[in-house]
């Protein structure tokens, strides 16, 4: 556990979840219809961005990732 006011352990999420509201929703500009739709389409995100870890880290070494 963390004590509180230490945010160095958040700080891959904070880092995610920054390029997801920016990538997903300031720069595409999207616009839903129901509840459904952006809960899809953070799904789709999130594959994706794992994919591409996955996909990055078989073509670099350790130290590089």
């Amino acid at each position: 556990m963390s004590r509180k006011g230490n945010c160095l352990d958040n700080a891959a999420m904070e880092r995610f979840f920054a390029i997801l509201k920016s990538e997903l929703f300031y720069l595409k500009q999207k616009h839903f219809e129901c509840i459904e739709q952006p809960q899809a389409a953070i799904g789709q995100y999130i594959d994706d961005y794992n994919h591409e870890l996955k996909t990055r880290a078989r073509y670099c070494t350790g130290l590089r990732l």
